[in-house]
């Protein structure tokens, strides 16, 4: 017999499987797995057993803790495999949330219902949709690799429905808006680092993390080859671009390139009066020593500045979408765009700016209508004569 079921309690049962023998010892290996509930869930786990057995997907009950296991996940793996900032984010997702809600479970205990609880509580709690969504898809990484561990037959947080997040409506300036900033922010020390962000595009990381190295006054263009970040305990560190097309080059217009000009002469000369040069890995946007600019300092002058303008208030990230919008209204193809921000395939960009599509495509539809016009009325020119 493969396996069969022992009664052990009013609402407990027990399924023994036969593994088969010893190929040491010629013993007959059995497996105990206790189940709660009435016969019927005994019956079905038992099948369920079974057909494990016979596909090869069966896994022996481990008795870690999915808290032990969660913790050992994060130490073998994410600190291993993903940047620092990454790392740290994942590890307050669990020490904050999963392990209080979930870890006292072990691994072969959790199932789907178990998450989707999760997930609807932390709804409950407050967090957004979206917020939600990021703590499901850590939870499924590190379950996916339980299942490479061999300590799971599969990732049970394929069976749970997500909540879906809301789109908001994304805020950005138009052209005019745009104007009236950069001249209130003219006499702004971080002017320059603020026409640069929404000249290019570039996220907040990426202006803090240009060296001088990575631009070409000659040529007009600047390279994004890494990206500052902050961990909690403030230790500064640099990242590469995640995807080939983050690494990018991005074509500077005569405006930002005669800037940048004039910031990197303004520096040389504020170096020299505390005894110091501006270096060819030294950074772009940089305090009076030559360090880095910290992202928080930077946001914060942005949002005092904006305010002061009186103008509607976005954040420093939506002068990246500001400035995408901005090129598709006036035409330019998305593919440009996407090469400038750097998104990994152009279905990226187009979902994310689909509220420009509207525009695009009434203007599309009269430059067809004149295009044909032109070429009609030229034919029945033919005609005539």
């Amino acid at each position: 017999m493969r396996g069969h079921i022992v009664k052990r309690g009013k609402d407990s049962y027990s399924i023994v499987l036969s593994l088969g023998a010893d190929p040491v010892t010629g013993k007959r290996k059995r497996q105990w797995v206790s189940v709660k509930g009435d016969s019927k869930t005994a019956q079905k786990r038992l099948t369920e057993l079974l057909r494990q057995l016979d596909t090869g997907t069966f896994v022996k009950p481990d008795k870690t803790s999915l808290g032990d296991y969660f913790e050992r996940w994060l130490e073998d793996y994410a600190r291993a495999n993903l940047s620092p900032r990454t790392a740290q984010g994942y590890a307050q997702i669990f020490h904050t949330y999963a392990i209080p809600a979930l870890g006292h479970l072990t691994l072969t205990q959790l199932r789907p219902q178990h998450l989707q609880n999760y997930y609807s509580e932390r709804l409950n709690d407050g967090l957004s949709a979206m917020t939600v969504m990021h703590h499901a898809m850590v939870i499924h990484k590190a379950l996916q690799t339980a299942v490479k561990w061999g300590l799971l037959n599969h990732n049970l947080a394929d069976a749970v429905e997500l909540p879906r997040p809301k789109r908001t409506e994304m805020q950005i300036w138009d052209e005019h808006e745009m104007a009236t900033f950069l001249e209130a922010a003219q006499p702004h020390p971080l002017y320059p680092l603020f026409y640069i962000s929404l000249f290019t595009g570039m996220r907040r990381s990426e202006v803090l993390g240009l060296r001088w190295s990575d631009v070409d006054l000659m040529l007009g263009q600047v390279s994004v080859n890494r990206a500052l970040h902050v961990l909690k305990g403030g230790q500064v560190f640099f990242s590469s671009p995640k995807t080939a097309k983050g690494r990018r080059t991005i074509a500077l217009p005569p405006s930002a390139t005669l800037l940048l000009k004039r910031h990197w002469e303004k520096q040389v000369s504020e170096r020299l009066l505390v005894g110091s040069r501006v270096a060819s890995d030294s950074p772009v946007f940089s305090d009076i020593n030559g360090d880095p600019l910290r992202p928080d300092t930077v946001t914060h002058a942005w949002t005092k500045l904006v305010r002061q303008t009186g103008l509607k208030y976005i954040r420093l990230h939506d002068a990246r979408h500001t400035h995408a919008s901005l090129l598709l209204k006036q035409g330019v193809h998305p593919k440009v765009a996407q090469e400038r921000l750097g998104h990994a395939t152009i279905s990226t960009t187009l979902d994310i700016y689909s509220h420009v599509a509207p525009g695009m495509q009434e203007a599309a539809a009269v430059r067809f209508d004149e295009a044909l016009a032109t070429v009609y009325n030229n034919e029945r020119g033919k005609g005539a004569d």
